[in-house]
Order: C-alpha cells, then structure tokens, then sequence
C-alpha cells in the first residue's frame, strides 16, 4: 500500500492531478471499468442543483432508511471528516477501509491521473459495488453533465434549483448552467425538477435525451396547512405530511420533489406514508441554519451564492429577535463575493472575516476590500484564523444578538471544531 493513513492518501491525492478540477468523464469512466466492470446492482437516484441537493440527500436517505431499505450515499464536501462523504446506513466509512479501497484505485488506474474529487467518487462507487445497498444516492459535486458521478446512468434524476455558482466552469447564465445539470437525466428515466422555474434550457435537454420530467407546479403541488403541509400528483390521493426538520421555509419546495420521486420509485422500493413522514421528521444536515443556543445564539449556515444567501436572509428577517448580527464569514476566489455582501449588507452589524486556505482560498484583506466596495459601512475586521474572528465577535457581542457563521464549508467546518459540535 502507497500509504498507511488516511491524512497521507488525501495530502497526495490533492497533489496528482494537474488541475484541483478538471470535468469530464473519459478518465474517470476507464478507471471505474477496469476497477469494477458489472458497475453497480444497486438503484441509483443521482441529485444535481445549485442549492437544496444536500437537503434532498438526507431527506431521501432518512426516509428510505426508515423504510427499512440499506442506503448507500454519496455527497461533498464535508465538514470536518472526510469519510462524511461516503456513508452506509447512516455511517460514515472508516478510514481503513478507505485506504484500501484508495490502494485498489490506485493500482488499477495505472498511469491515468485523477483529481482529488475522482478519487474519492470512485471510492464511494467502489464501497456501493461490494456493499450492495438496496439504494444508492449520489449528489452531484460540481454542474451534472461532466461530474464525475454520471460515469452512473441513475434510475431517477433530481434536480433541486437552479441559479448562478460556479460560473468560470458551467456557464454565466441560468440557461448555460441548466444544461450542465441537465446531463444526469437519462432516456426513459423520470427526472423531479424541483424549481418551479427551471430554466428553459433543462426540458429542452429532457426532450432531446427521453427523459420523463415532473415539475414542481405543473406535473405535482404542494402548499402549507396548519397541522404540516400538503402534497399532490399526478392520479396521487394527496398527502398530508409534517413539516420537514430541517429549518427553512424553502424546505417544502425541496421535500416536495423527494416525495415525487419516492413515489416514481415505488414499484422498485415500496415506502409507506407513515415512512414519508417519520423521515421527513427525523432528516438531519449539520451547518445548515444549525443554531446554538447560548449567549450569544450562534447560527452556522453553508451559504455561499446570491440564491442561498437570500434564503438566508429571509430567514434572519422572519427572526428579528436575534439581532443585532455580528458576522463570521468567509468566502473562495471564485465566488460571488460582491452579490454576497450586497444582499447581507443591511443585515450585518459587523463582519468579522478570515483567510481560507488552497488554491481557491480568499485571503481577508482582499475580501474586506470587495466587502467595501459594495458600499458596506459597517465595521470590517480581518483575522488569519477562524478562531481569531469568532473570539473577536463573540468578545464584541457581549452575550448579546447573534453570531452569524456563514459562507464556504470551510468556514463552518472550523466553526463546528472549536465549538465541538456533530
């Protein structure tokens, strides 16, 4: 074996390839043929979106495991371990069993190279392959098209929304980037779409594959009650169902997709309503409007493009009572920090910011001066650390208001190492 440690399988991973990203499927593909040419037995339900996937992910992985089913799932990036990626039943894969199934891709790639991404996809799909879930759910990393989970032909597409990330790889506009996560949607295959105003772009490639879409607010419904809320579709008898655990008015649009596409598998994979509901009670996604009560209230939240951000927002308008805001915050180079700032700008009291490693790391300074220009005449403090940013806000505070964390994974993933929170 090249290595001995997990730690040391990463470290070097992060350093063969060339480029952090690269998409595309050749290499990768080949790969996965030479490691397991049967590919999967598994039913395969693939989640592209640019905001919403993580919460769809853990809403069908808590509903189908409440089910009874084995489920396999695969997301990124994680927060503080990396074997949060890859998980069975619930659990995390531990790290021997990565390093071995990172020893048998390392020999079977042979001189191809991989980026850090495919490794650990390849490693997921490797795990479902020999573990045989009855259900494997794989979220998309990056667009759809050319990610390297659709090396997979998924039996049931879901795509959560659509809005500008990403744009130096998957294009300017909503339409270009509605292409991209357009890829994992395949012939004869139904395809959720769970934003009622999907770019136009994504039926016109349903129709060119043969995909069979269902859209929100056309194909199935939803609207809120006062006991939960309730859901309809296509010759459904409609559902009353609780609302979902996880915070956010937005997660109906999301639990609504999941259900219609629990009830397009159900032939495969039978699941009972009192299921739907127990897991849609029972969801769980850290550093998603995760608050900690205390003095201050502090709230972790993974927001990092303009259609989060203004989730995150509205959410903080409908709780007036946590002001004022102090804000731990950063941001990678290729994100929108000036649509970012401009939306958060009358909600922040005072922004505290911190440098963020790698490549695509943001350093403070440059970050405080964008924050600036946008027009922010709040105070602005920059720290190397996390550590040093969230004791200067929480010493500013004074058990007072709260202390918004917010911005990349990796900001929140430091955020729920010093607090110690799972």
């Amino acid at each position: 074996m090249r290595f001995d440690t997990l730690d040391q399988w990463l470290d070097w991973q992060s350093t063969l390839h060339p480029q952090e990203i690269e998409l595309g499927l050749g290499r990768v593909a080949d790969v996965w043929q030479r490691l397991k040419p049967d590919g999967l037995a598994s039913l395969v339900i693939t989640v592209a979106g640019t905001n919403g996937k993580g919460s769809c992910v853990a809403m069908l992985d808590s509903i189908y495991r409440q089910a009874g089913y084995r489920v396999g799932v695969y997301t990124s990036p994680h927060l503080i371990r990396y074997n949060e990626r890859i998980k069975l039943d619930g659990k995390p894969v531990e790290d021997r069993r990565l390093c071995e199934i990172f020893d048998a891709i390392d020999k079977a790639r042979g001189d191809t190279t991989l980026t850090y991404f495919e490794f650990g996809t390849l490693a997921a799909l490797y795990i479902f392959s020999e573990e045989h879930p009855d259900l494997v759910i794989l979220e998309v990393g990056l667009g759809g098209r050319l990610d390297a989970v659709n090396i997979i032909d998924a039996d049931l597409a879901l795509i959560s929304s659509i809005d500008l990330d990403h744009t130096d790889w998957l294009g300017e506009t909503r339409e270009e980037i509605g292409m991209e996560k357009a890829g994992i949607m395949r012939p004869g295959r139904p395809a959720v779409l769970a934003d009622p105003e999907m770019p136009t772009s994504v039926f016109t490639a349903a129709q060119q594959v043969g995909a069979r879409t269902l859209t929100l607010g056309r194909d199935y419904h939803f609207r809120q009650t006062a006991a939960g809320w309730r859901w309809s579709g296509p010759d459904e008898i409609p559902l009353n169902l609780p609302v979902p655990a996880l915070p956010g008015q937005w997660q109906l649009q999301n639990a609504a997709a999941v259900v219609m596409a629990c009830r397009c598998l159900q032939r495969q994979l039978e699941c009972r309503d009192e299921d739907l509901a127990a897991g849609l009670e029972q969801a769980r996604l850290p550093g998603r409007l995760q608050l900690i009560t205390g003095r201050p209230n502090v709230l972790l939240d993974v927001a990092h493009n303009p259609q989060a951000v203004r989730s995150l927002r509205s959410y903080l308008a409908r709780h007036p009572e946590q002001s004022p805001i102090r804000a731990v915050f950063g941001l990678l180079h290729d994100k929108d920090a000036t649509a970012v700032a401009s939306i958060m700008s009358d909600s922040i009291e005072a922004w505290h910011l911190m440098d963020l490693p790698g490549n695509r790391g943001r350093l403070s300074h440059a970050l405080a001066e964008t924050l600036r220009e946008t027009g922010i005449t709040a105070p602005i403090h920059g720290y190397q650390t996390f550590t040093e940013a969230f004791d200067a806000a929480r010493s500013e505070a004074k058990g007072q208001g709260l202390i918004l964390i917010f911005g990349s994974f990796l900001v929140v993933g430091e955020a729920m190492q010093y607090l110690s929170i799972e």
